[in-house]
């Protein structure tokens, strides 16, 4: 067409302006409907109008000036070889050509009829050898309506101006009126496949192709009214015409230059994009996206690629996985019969560089791999990263040059091929760190948030689901006994048999240590529990491990979101909870249980506990109460061990075998501590003001022992309070400093060397050894209560603490005796030579008030004593 033409086999033309392409398969078949129809229109009118103009303005020819028709076809077929292609995306590609040249030359020196039928010749030609055969009935319509047009047009401005022979105003205004008859009919196109194009699109297209336009047909016109007038002068006529042609394709390369960056740039842009897309997809679906890339997403890159090299055909082969084969992507004609997938001399190049093939000059292998995929040319270009093939490139015969493709094209899909080659890295990276974040890394399986996403939707979606919960009960001891790295292969062992138990389908998770869980969906709740019974049974097997073969206990716990009745709805995490509450609530020979709301209460008054801790010291519902210590056989008290109590307003009075390990597990433990000894040291304080020395113990937990800062803290409340390091004890237990001998020791060496107390509590119980308390900084032991209370009635434990006596002294330590309740046991310990006694027998732990009134009727008591035995010598 003269100015511009839809050279493109595409059905959805798309403006460089219009928004992208998503229309689906059904709506994309409308759309051929519609053009369809709408190309019957534009060539039905089109005869109609050609018949109706030739009846106006008939044949007059002379048969002696047969050869100007050929000759103006040539010209025609010439200027559209010259022309300058605008790729506009997506879609539709309009040509910029020299036709208004030929066409205003036309109109001088032919009548309409052998111009109509040299620019259809020119035309179609030019379509069949590009092979775009799905637009020649709609551009042949066009051309008819082009011409048409211009010679009615042409034929007014003659009538109006009362001329009898073609005028170059006449001549001039049909020239122009070509173009804009081809624009109007594109637009209409693009407004029947129903694509918005913003009008100062529209605007800006139509006047440049007029300019254009002009432009050519003042060449044409001036050229041809010059060389009319002077026939010398058809030198400089054609040294015109050769310069604006070099104008216009210093043009066409500037043109292409920024095409293409538009091109390389989308192409990124579409990457970046699909990247966020595929970051942003559920957990759920990264084993369904191997590298982390969705094929279809691919297509809308291949076909980018293709329309701005007007390829008939672009093959993208990707590498999805390290060990996966070729996938491909086709944007285009379909390939044709049996696709290798990559086992031909196109896809095995060496390189990274793009490599242009014909069929023509091509070897053997090369020759057939084109005959396979029915093209005459390929360009190819393998994608590599770091010397690994990710994918190969392919473009298939160019449809928009005469010459096929050239340099321009060479150099666009290589730049091309290194961006995708990149981004492709890129996103296999990104699955794969994204594999990682989801999965764990020794057994393979889901991790705690994999398994959290993954269970995410069937969850949201039913109520015959059930999260399971496996523990085994050795993994610790085979890490003690053999080290970590049999642990790690009986873990591994394990999940492989959850793995066959329950099927590949089913979501699993390794937790941590030996810990797994399970999503099962599907069954009721009797069905559940058939599943975990069946887990127990298998992962219970005794395990192989080297030469030994390891007996396993497993515990299995399930969680339904039914098990509330329906009246909450629970999310992974709560099920995960229950279920974690289940695998708790297993004893004995009952490994495998289901939540009941009833279990989840005493975790309920757990978490109760520990968020309700600063509150309760805040509002005083957290006391100290103080058991006295005396010494034998003196009765003389020595000191009080501090004991904490907590009055709950719900849950009465706690038990601190109850809430200190909740604490503790919570990391309160130093605040706890911390308000302890102030306390301690508080009454200490009060009762050296009153003239009595008596010491205050206190006990230290694991974490304070692993506390670097905890010294110093101690020696600003000492500082604090004006209280004498020795009026301080420090009571641990024997399992909470070999917890971390490496930390607590130099702690409590600290601790010692500040003149504080140390007190190793409960005694015989643990570790005790001698070689134990030697390495120890301490200076008292308290003998477990257990073999104190058992002393009247067990020999052995009479024995024991006859040797923890014996030993303490043999490390001139003190010896404290625990739970001292019969006049027996304390005349036991006065006669084995037990420094301090502690017990029910003395005293229960008292709150500082009536802790007070005993020491009081105690000193009375003392003082009665003393008057009576003076009394006594006197008489």
């Amino acid at each position: 067409m003269p100015g511009t033409k839809d050279t493109s086999e595409t059905p959805v033309p798309v403006a460089a302006e219009l928004v992208d392409d998503t229309s689906k398969p059904s709506e994309r078949r409308g759309d051929e409907r519609r053009f369809r129809r709408y190309t019957v229109v534009v060539l039905t009118f089109g005869l109609l109008t050609a018949a109706a103009v030739s009846a106006w303005l008939p044949f007059e020819g002379d048969a002696s000036q047969w050869w100007i028709g050929p000759v103006l076809a040539l010209s025609f077929l010439l200027a559209e070889q010259l022309g300058i292609n605008v790729d506009v995306r997506s879609g539709i590609s309009w040509t910029i050509s020299f036709t208004e040249i030929p066409l205003v030359i036309g109109f001088f020196v032919a009548p309409f009829e052998v111009v109509l039928a040299a620019h259809l010749v020119a035309g179609i030609s030019t379509l069949v050898v590009r092979r775009v055969s799905g637009r020649v009935l709609y551009n042949a319509g066009a051309f008819l309506l082009e011409i048409t047009s211009a010679f009615a047009v042409a034929g007014a401005v003659q009538r109006i101006m009362g001329a009898t022979e073609m005028t170059w105003p006449a001549a001039l205004a049909g020239t122009l009126t070509a173009p804009l008859a081809s624009t109007l009919l594109a637009l209409a196109a693009v407004r029947v496949l129903r694509r918005r194009m913003r009008i100062g699109t529209a605007l800006r297209l139509t006047v440049r192709i007029l300019v254009v336009g002009f432009v050519n047909a003042s060449v044409g016109l001036s050229g041809y009214l010059v060389i009319a007038g002077s026939t010398h002068a058809w030198p400089l006529v054609v040294a015109v015409f050769l310069g604006l042609s070099a104008l216009y394709w210093a043009y066409s390369d500037l043109l292409r230059e920024q095409r293409d960056m538009e091109a390389l740039s989308d192409v990124s842009l579409m990457v970046a994009r699909s990247g966020q897309q595929a970051a942003a997809r559920p957990a759920s679906r990264v084993d369904d996206l191997v590298g982390g890339v969705d094929v279809s997403e691919w297509a809308t890159i291949a076909e980018r690629i293709k329309d701005q090299l007007a390829a008939a055909r672009v093959v993208l082969r990707l590498r999805l996985e390290a060990t996966a084969p070729m996938r491909t992507v086709v944007a285009g004609e379909p390939l044709p019969g049996v696709d290798r997938n990559g086992d031909d001399a196109l896809v095995r190049l060496p390189g990274a560089h793009v490599r242009h093939f014909r069929i023509t000059e091509a070897n053997p292998d090369v020759a057939a791999a084109l005959l396979d995929r029915g093209v005459q040319e390929a360009l190819v270009v393998p994608l590599r990263s770091a010397n690994q093939l990710l994918g190969v490139v392919e473009a298939h015969d160019r449809l928009s040059r005469w010459r096929g493709f050239g340099k321009y094209d060479v150099q666009l899909l290589g730049t091309m091929a290194s961006h995708l080659a990149t981004s492709l890295d890129n996103r296999r990276l990104l699955a794969t760190l994204r594999h990682d974040a989801y999965h764990d890394p020794l057994t393979g399986l889901l991790n705690r948030p994999g398994f959290r996403q993954v269970a995410r939707e069937p969850l949201s979606n039913r109520m015959d689901a059930a999260v399971v919960r496996v523990d085994l009960d050795v993994f610790s001891t085979v890490s003690d006994a053999l080290g970590y790295t049999w642990a790690d292969r009986m873990v591994i062992a394990a999940g492989r048999r959850i793995r066959d138990a329950l099927g590949p389908d089913v979501p699993l998770a390794r937790l941590e240590g030996a810990s797994f869980a399970a999503l099962v969906v599907g069954c009721q709740e009797t069905e559940i529990h058939d599943v975990a019974e069946r887990l127990r049974a298998q992962l219970s097997a005794p395990y192989p491990v080297d030469r030994l073969t390891v007996e396993a206990n497993a515990m299995v716990g399930y969680a339904t979101p039914a098990a509330e009745g329906g009246g909450e709805e629970l999310d992974v995490d709560g099920l995960l909870q229950r279920a974690d509450v289940a695998v708790r609530a297993t004893r004995g020979g009952e490994e495998v249980r289901g939540y009941v709301p009833s279990m989840g209460q005493i975790f309920l008054r757990r978490f109760q506990m520990v968020t309700q801790f600063r509150q309760a010291l805040e509002e005083g519902q957290i006391s100290v109460h103080y058991q006295p210590k005396v010494s034998l056989p003196s009765k003389q008290v020595l000191g009080v061990e501090a004991l904490v109590r907590w009055q709950h307003p719900e849950f009465g009075r706690l038990d601190p075998d109850e809430f200190v390990p909740a604490v503790e597990a919570a990391g309160l433990i130093g605040v706890l501590t911390g308000f302890v000894l102030e306390q301690s040291l508080i009454r200490v304080r009060k009762w050296m003001d009153e003239g009595l020395r008596i010491a205050a113990a206190v006990n230290l937990s694991v974490r304070n022992l692993a506390d670097t800062d905890f010294p110093a803290k101690v020696v600003e409340a000492l500082r604090k309070f004006d209280v004498p390091p020795e009026l301080l004890t420090f009571e641990l237990t024997e399992s909470g400093v070999m917890a971390d001998p490496q930390k607590a020791l130099p702690i409590l060496r600290e601790l010692h060397a500040l003149g504080i107390v140390l007190a190793v509590d409960d005694f015989g119980t643990g570790y005790s050894s001698l070689a134990y308390l030697r390495q120890l900084p301490v200076d008292e032991v308290k003998i477990d209560k257990s073999f104190v209370l058992g002393m009247g009635t067990d020999l052995g434990d009479l024995a024991v603490v006859r040797s923890i006596v014996e030993l303490g002294h043999s490390l001139g330590l003190t010896v404290v005796a625990e739970g001292v309740e019969e006049d027996i046991a304390r005349d036991q310990l006065e006669a084995m030579g037990c420094d301090v006694a502690q017990g029910y027998l003395i005293s229960r732990p008292l709150p500082e008030d009536r802790l007070e009134a005993w020491l009081q009727a105690r000193t009375a008591r003392s003082v009665s004593r003393q008057t009576e035995a003076v009394l006594t010598l006197l008489t």
